[in-house]
């Protein structure tokens, strides 16, 4: 199956570019997801999953766009054609 994966901020910076297709196994999970793009993009390592394999406290993560949170997290499944977006905290005064 295949997902899109869009970037930004820092993820962005650590992987090269904004957008990215990833070919997965049937079954696979955010976690496995970011496991794999991070495999790939050493400077990813650790900045969306903690060492538990939760996502970050410091990252939002969406599911066709809705917060990994309202499903199962980390352990979220992924379907084909999936978009998940990860964006690190927005902060403002």
């Amino acid at each position: 199956m295949e997902v899109e994966v869009h970037l930004f901020g820092p993820y962005r910076e650590a992987v090269g570019e904004k957008t990215v297709r990833r070919e997965l196994q049937e079954g696979a999970t955010v976690s496995d997801l970011f496991r794999d793009l991070a495999s790939d993009n050493p400077d990813l390592s650790g900045r969306i999953l903690a060492d538990d394999g939760a996502v970050s406290d410091s990252v939002t993560v969406t599911r066709n766009g809705k917060h990994v949170s309202l499903f199962d997290g980390a352990k979220t499944v992924l379907s084909d054609g999936d978009v998940v977006r990860a964006a690190p905290p927005v902060h403002g005064g």
